[in-house]
């Protein structure tokens, strides 16, 4: 099988390679500090139906389609969440939707992002999932819609790009020119553009995972701010002076497929 690849995953071998070993090697679970996510898979399925349901025969759609999209999506909240969410919606409309000429539909909606690769005789598998993919003049525009109230872009924001323009290309056979986060609840969008950099940092850190999962060296510890929240501590010899052995739960090492490598 190949082996599985994420830009989450990536961010945390980049961190701290032994924090990838602990968590996607050993496969050692942490408890999860995220809440319910009722509020915000009801605003993601709310634009979803409203960009994938519109008939496109009319140029724009009136607000009131916003509001009955809303509507079907509402059964499991609360009534400030209702209201919040609406205010949300009613806001992307007047800043997104009504100042343009005409509703562009977008190449796709709630899409996965599939793709393969080999490197150092590995084969590489690489999945996600995306909220709206759009067509730009020269390429692909990937927007994320985010629900949470600060606006902090994802860490792992320069593995993201890398791995969208290695996929995106694979896929489409079109360049992904640029990634544009829209945080609903402050009507702020933060756009990155794409270069071919992007592309030679992910190859370079894919290659230097492949070489540890091919020889199997040491996973050392990498400290930095990470360190302060990191789940591993009780057996990191760089956070702890005798550290406890990996308890019987971890999972043995994952075996690795070798490939044949590109001709």
């Amino acid at each position: 099988m190949a082996y599985p690849l994420s830009a989450t995953k990536l961010q945390t071998y980049r961190q701290c390679p032994q924090a990838y070993y602990f968590k996607h090697e050993r496969r050692l679970t942490v408890p999860s500090a995220f809440g319910s996510p009722t509020f915000g898979k009801a605003i993601h399925r709310a634009l979803a139906q409203i960009y994938q349901d519109w008939s496109y025969a009319d140029p724009l759609p009136p607000l009131q389609w916003f509001a009955d999209c809303w509507q079907q999506h509402i059964s499991e909240l609360k009534e400030s969440q209702i209201h919040e969410g609406w205010q949300a919606l009613e806001t992307y409309y007047h800043q997104y939707v009504a100042p343009q000429p005409m509703l562009r539909k977008p190449v796709g909606i709630e899409g996965k992002i599939q793709a393969s690769f080999q490197v150092s005789n590995i084969e590489f598998a690489l999945s996600g999932r995306y909220d709206r993919l759009d067509w730009l003049d020269d390429g692909l525009e990937l927007i994320d819609y985010k629900t949470s109230k600060t606006v902090k872009p994802p860490e792992a924001i320069d593995v993201q790009l890398g791995l969208y323009y290695l996929a995106l290309e694979q896929t489409y056979h079109h360049a992904l020119k640029r990634l544009s986060l829209i945080y609903l609840r402050s009507n702020q969008c933060i756009s990155y553009e794409v270069t071919p950099d992007h592309l030679e940092q992910i190859k370079d850190l894919i290659g230097d995972l492949a070489l540890k999962l091919r020889s199997d060296q040491d996973w050392h510890p990498q400290e930095g701010s990470q360190c302060d929240r990191c789940g591993y501590r009780q057996y990191c010899s760089a956070q702890t002076p005798n550290p406890e052995p990996l308890p019987q739960t971890a999972k043995p090492p994952q075996k690795v497929q070798l490939a044949l490598p590109f001709l």
